[in-house]
């Protein structure tokens, strides 16, 4: 008999501003991003730790904005991408890349000449980032700059709770208290713990409860 093979559907992910939750650790940076339209020289920074939720919340402003996403290192096209709005992901990454910096510099330059509203996010503050390209620090510089904390208890929750629910599956509060305190604070941790919750579920025909997050937590830990 030939093996049968489960498939799974990709998750529909809510990206809405109604959809995106607000605690302690975000509720200022979440603030300053809404406020797109009064950023001084219509340009923000986004920063934030590894998981904090940067590409999350910058993914919700392009959703409403209708921003184009390129990384840092992949502005090839900067006259096209200057046409709208934009999100320009992990500025920390290309630096000391004197080529891509200088991309960027381009990049912030017609953005402004064009008056388009500009999001950049780094997992470090442009004062604390050692650029090769000293006119590409003085724009970073003089750019406003939001700040992301690491995860919340509130905001760890919410977060389980959405990425299951985007999946069409509902929590029992029982599983929710036992997967809270053993699952890493980040945003790539939890997405990559309820992806493999979903799949697993489905390939091994288990359901969704402590014994096959038990296993997933295991495997996450290397255990």
């Amino acid at each position: 008999m030939s093996e049968q093979l489960a498939f799974s559907l990709p998750a529909k992910e809510a990206l809405g501003r109604e959809d995106y939750f607000v605690s302690g650790a975000n509720a200022l940076a979440v603030a300053a991003v809404e406020n797109w339209l009064n950023w001084p020289l219509n340009k923000m920074v986004l920063v934030g730790p590894t998981g904090s939720g940067k590409t999350h919340l910058a993914m919700v402003w392009a959703h409403e904005t209708s921003a184009r996403i390129v990384r840092a290192d992949a502005l090839d096209d900067p006259v096209a991408l200057a046409q709208g709005p934009l999100v320009i992901e992990d500025l920390h990454l290309i630096v000391g890349d004197r080529a891509a910096e200088t991309q960027a510099f381009h990049m912030h330059n017609l953005m402004q000449e064009a008056g388009q509203p500009m999001l950049v996010t780094s997992a470090r503050a442009p004062a604390r980032i050692e650029f090769a390209l000293p006119d590409l620090r003085s724009r970073m510089e003089g750019t406003s700059i939001a700040t992301l904390e690491a995860l919340d208890d509130a905001l760890l929750m919410a977060l389980v709770m959405k990425m299951f629910s985007d999946r069409q599956i509902a929590l029992k509060p029982d599983l929710l208290n036992y997967i809270l305190p053993r699952l890493p604070r980040s945003f790539d941790a939890v997405r990559g713990f309820v992806e493999t919750m979903d799949a697993r579920a489905l390939a091994e025909k288990r359901p969704i409860g402590k014994g096959l997050a038990r296993d997933v937590l295991a495997e996450i830990a290397g255990e």
